[in-house]
């Protein structure tokens, strides 16, 4: 089934599992890293899961019943959880990262196998590591802008772009920092009092990710 075919029905059962997969997420975050905190708030998780469900509807419609689709699915889930973590705490958490990182991997390997599509596969090593180095080489020439945490999600996230092509890594990893200095000046303009430095960078990578997995050929 192509993108384009993708049934309602099935985008819809897709989102419902996004609804239900978010709160499982947190309950297991709030279990194995206390570290971050809690559960969060009633409206928060609302939040979380209606973020997580209208993802995995809009992924699935992209997608399609393509062999990256779990992917690309788990990739959603991190994006809300670390999203929401890093702008309560300004944290990206190493054992997430490192999930994102192996679990993807594992994925998307699967997906070459099925496809097969071992040269995308060789591509999403190489993205990972372009932009790590990249992320890093900023990081330490600027460590005021950005955190180790962010440098380190610049693996996973490179993995995710370069499995789809050069392209999506060439602007994932452009818009990343459009979308971050467009939230460090919206933050600053409700937050006065707020440091450039405490801006969270982590959701802005994510957003930046998949909305080019969503809308670049």
């Amino acid at each position: 089934m192509t993108a384009t075919a993708a049934q309602p029905l099935f985008v819809a059962a897709f989102g419902l599992l996004g609804l239900l997969t978010s709160p499982l997420a947190e309950l297991l975050i709030a279990r194995f890293l206390p570290g971050v905190g809690g559960l969060a708030s009633p409206a928060v998780r609302i939040t979380t899961a209606l973020a997580t469900a209208a993802l995995f509807a809009l992924l699935t419609l992209r997608l399609g019943f393509s062999p990256m689709l779990a992917a690309y699915l788990l990739l959603a889930v991190m994006a809300v959880q670390l999203s929401r973590v890093d702008l309560v705490h300004h944290l990206l958490p190493n054992p997430l990262v490192l999930l994102l990182l192996a679990a993807g991997l594992g994925l998307l390997t699967m997906s070459a196998a099925l496809v097969p599509d071992w040269s995308g596969l060789l591509r999403a090593a190489a993205g990972a590591v372009i932009l790590f180095l990249g992320y890093l080489i900023l990081g330490l020439t600027s460590p005021g802008g950005l955190g180790m945490g962010d440098v380190k999600l610049a693996a996973p996230l490179g993995m995710y772009l370069g499995y789809l092509g050069w392209t999506q890594l060439f602007y994932g990893g452009l818009l990343g920092f459009v979308v971050g200095g467009v939230m460090t000046v919206l933050m600053l303009r409700l937050k006065r009092g707020i440091k450039p430095t405490e801006v969270a960078h982590g959701p802005a990578m994510f957003a930046a990710v998949i909305g080019v997995v969503l809308l670049v050929a």
